[in-house]
Formats: structure tokens, sequence, C-alpha cells
């Protein structure tokens, strides 16, 4: 995260408030300085602010539960995968990520003369 001393103390105020807002941080920073401080607290957020957190640690998806996330959304966009497609898109998603998959209806074939349809531009 790039958050300073004085974006955790406006949090501080905002979680205090009638309408809290719900926060999400996602970081990996481990034992560091707050920044705009000299003082080294875990992920780099007040210990104050850090006592008021739950911590969700995740992990990645291995090469089997990308397939598997693979095929579901193949079955949802009405794709079908060979094998040997599904094993080379695993280790894509297992190397980088999944994050284009869910444009996977780009993948279905086109046939010239019939207009292809997407979720934002419908015909």
């Amino acid at each position: 995260h790039m958050l300073d001393i004085e974006c955790f103390t406006y949090l501080n105020r905002a979680l205090e408030s009638s309408l809290a807002p719900i926060v999400v941080f996602a970081t990996n920073r481990g034992m560091c300085t707050i920044r705009g401080t000299e003082i080294r607290a875990p992920h780099g957020i007040p210990v104050d602010l850090l006592d008021r957190l739950l911590m969700v640690r995740t992990l990645p998806y291995n090469l089997e539960e990308i397939a598997q996330i693979i095929t579901i959304r193949a079955q949802t966009e009405g794709l079908k995968l060979t094998d040997e497609a599904l094993a080379h898109l695993a280790e894509v998603g297992a190397k980088t990520s999944l994050r284009h998959f869910p444009r996977a209806n780009a993948l279905k074939p086109w046939h010239p003369g019939t207009a292809r349809q997407s979720p934002r531009h419908p015909p």
C-alpha cells in the first residue's frame, strides 16, 4: 500500500463515525516503517488501526484449482475446451493470473454474417 500516517489518521477518524465505511487493505509489506514516520509496524500500518483489523491470509491457487476455475467459466460461457487447451490455459493462469479469463466469451467462434454478442454491446 502507499498510505502514509495522514491517511491512517483520516481512516481512524472515519471508522469512528456513525457512517463508518468498510475498508479493505491488501498488503504484503511485512514489518516496515509507517510512511511519514520513523515507526516500524507490521505491514506499515499503525498499531492502533492494526488492532481493529481482521486479517485474512490468502494463498495462490494451485494448477488443479486454476483448471477447475477455467472449466467452470468455460461451461458458463458455453465454450468447449479440449484437455490440451485446458492444460495450457491453466499453466498460463498459474504463471500469470486469471485476470483476463472472464473475457472467455471472446474465444467463442465467430462466423461472418453473424453478430457477435457481448454483455456490454448487445445486438
